[in-house]
């Protein structure tokens, strides 16, 4: 299932809208369910309005009723991994305790955790 979800990452990659940066970003993410949702960054000329592909991944997932997810692909073509931002990484955490997500790259891919990238995650209490 993981060569899956990093194909469709792959795949998502390619439907990128990254006028701005030319910086393409692909991502799947596989529900409780073993259905697979993906999306891609799409960039605005209002940088503040731009999207990240794990954002877009997860919030097709939810526009699809999904709230509960076991792993999370990120695809960047590039020659180092590169890791979700910190707003992606808050907006899993409001559906995950500690989701497995696989970061790949032209040359690799690697496993971390949720926990690992967002150590203290804002959860709205008191």
């Amino acid at each position: 299932m993981e060569d899956e979800l990093i194909q469709a990452a792959q795949e998502a990659c390619k439907f990128s809208y990254s006028p701005y940066s030319n910086f393409s970003v692909g991502a799947a993410i596989l529900t409780e369910d073993d259905q697979i949702f993906t999306g891609t960054n799409v960039e605005n000329a209002s940088l503040g309005l731009t999207m990240c592909a794990e954002r877009v991944a997860v919030f097709n997932a939810l526009s699809h009723g999904h709230r509960k997810f076991k792993l999370l692909a990120v695809y960047t073509p590039t020659d180092i991994p590169v890791y979700p931002c910190g707003a992606c990484l808050q907006v899993i955490s409001e559906f995950c305790d500690n989701l497995t997500i696989i970061i790949a790259w032209k040359r690799g891919k690697l496993r971390t955790t949720l926990n690992t990238l967002l150590t203290h995650p804002f959860r709205g209490e008191a």
